[in-house]
């Protein structure tokens, strides 16, 4: 903190009154909203990835001295562990994209990178970007989605067969049309495009010498964006005309490139959103994984990965897992969908693929344990005999009663709103006895005083799955 208030009193001669911690991204920048007596705003930005911000600060001079709309940097540290920078507000055009005409400011938004990709390789190429696109990166990043999203998945496939699918797709990347190549952004998608009012671009710092169309494709394929496949077609088409148009040569090329950079795009994000969802449960990367999954599906449809067997075979079996199905179906049928889970602490909480975090969790540990006797330790709690010890001593009852009076306003609420998902767990310790009882229990009686709401009973140590108001 004391470096970026000795960095405002050297740009501004004057240090911050107040300062407040802005939202993180998917990277692990600070980001700090700093006020000055006079009103002013600034961004104090804190970046240990020092190769990072030296990228940033550096691009972003090259672009702003060609009149490209990105943020002015008003001055950093010499290790450029710190910076300021201009305060766009707090208006992304993804959070706008309910409010305005989405074609109109997205036609903008193509023109603009057509600017930003046709900047003269020779001011950044060799002394401020990460270098160029090559094999390489490419293998990278395909095998960022092999390790973090079909491993995790527990998607079986011939390693040996899907490394030559893998060489062979990244060479067809590589060996894009050269007049394609330019400045590439790396994350260019709605989250990084800020309003204030016109669309000005942030998060570069990723970017190197690349074919360019995989900006264009990766803005109109944000899963979460949801663009329709009409207007994605309209805003490529402006993208090409633009990019044509900037290097002399025709729009088929740029266009035909699109198919193989789209496919490239949603494998790179899934990798992505294992990595920041299912791996460090940052909730906006694990809500976006059924869209993204979406456009998988959509793309192994249209005959995109035709030509690489294994990659197919593992998505179609990804495409089918039950893990992802019910969040896929999830996200189509626009009901409420509640999963209560009954499962043992040894094993850790129930794993939440919605992004609501996990909803409500309930410990059954300080009711006495049926698994203790030697009769009951071969049962579950579906089992009468069980059911009977249960009630009998009565508190599991009035447990279960009072955890459905706790959840039953939430369920009721999130039904009027709109919600998609809610996630109810009972833990015990062995996951067979207390939390079996208690879950079923809470799942039947949402089920009946809600009948609007698809419930999903699992008790996961016993790997038993029922549906009800299907």
């Amino acid at each position: 903190m004391e470096s970026l208030f000795d960095l405002c009193e050297t740009a501004f001669g004057m240090r911050p009154i107040s300062f407040s911690d802005m939202p993180q991204g998917g990277g692990d920048r600070r980001y700090l909203r700093l006020r000055f007596p006079d009103g002013k705003t600034v961004l104090g930005v804190q970046d240990d990835n020092r190769k990072d911000a030296a990228s940033f600060v550096g691009l972003s001079r090259v672009f702003a001295h060609n009149g490209i709309s990105v943020p002015e940097v008003y001055a950093c540290t010499e290790d450029f562990s710190c910076y300021l920078e201009q305060d766009l507000g707090d208006r992304s055009l993804f959070s706008a994209l309910g409010e305005i005409d989405v074609a109109s400011v997205g036609a903008e938004v193509m023109m603009e990178l057509v600017r930003m990709q046709t900047v003269d390789p020779r001011e950044w190429r060799e002394s401020v970007c990460y270098g160029d696109f090559s094999m390489r990166q490419a293998m990278w990043d395909l095998n960022y989605f092999k390790y973090e999203f079909l491993k995790p998945a527990g998607v079986e496939f011939d390693e040996d067969l899907l490394e030559d699918d893998f060489e062979a797709f990244a060479s067809s990347l590589v060996e894009t049309d050269p007049r394609l190549w330019g400045f590439m952004m790396r994350d260019c998608q709605s989250r990084n495009v800020m309003l204030a009012p016109d669309p000005v671009f942030i998060d570069y710092q990723g970017g190197r010498f690349g074919p360019c169309i995989y900006d264009a494709v990766s803005f109109v394929m944000q899963a979460r964006a949801r663009f329709s496949s009409e207007l994605r077609d309209e805003l490529l088409r402006v993208y090409a005309g633009a990019f044509s148009e900037a290097r002399g040569i025709s729009a088929d090329p740029v266009l035909e490139a699109v198919g193989r950079f789209s496919l490239f795009r949603t494998l790179q994000v899934l990798g992505a959103y294992g990595f920041r969802g299912l791996v460090q449960k940052r909730a906006h990367f694990i809500e976006s994984i059924p869209a993204a999954l979406e456009n998988l599906a959509a793309l192994a449809a249209g005959g995109a990965l035709n030509a690489y067997p294994e990659l197919s075979a593992a998505t179609e079996s990804l495409l089918s897992n039950s893990k992802f199905s019910p969040a896929l179906k999830r996200e189509s049928d626009g009901r409420l969908h509640v999963k209560v889970f009954s499962f043992s602490y040894k094993r850790g909480y129930p794993e939440d693929l919605t992004g609501n975090g996990g909803g409500f969790m309930f410990d059954c540990r300080g009711m006495h344990n049926p698994g203790r006797y030697d009769r009951y330790k071969p049962l579950t709690g579906r089992d009468p005999e069980v059911v009977e010890f249960l009630k009998e001593r009565g508190e599991a009852d009035l447990f279960a009663a009072r955890a459905f009076e706790i959840v039953s306003p939430s369920v009721e609420r999130y039904v009027k709103r709109g919600f998609s998902s809610l996630q109810v767990g009972f833990g015990c310790t062995g996951g067979r006895h207390r939390s079996v009882y208690c879950a079923e229990r809470m799942a039947r009686n949402i089920a009946e005083r809600f009948p609007e709401a698809v419930v999903e009973l699992i008790h996961r140590e016993q790997d038993i799955t029922e549906m009800f108001n299907r």
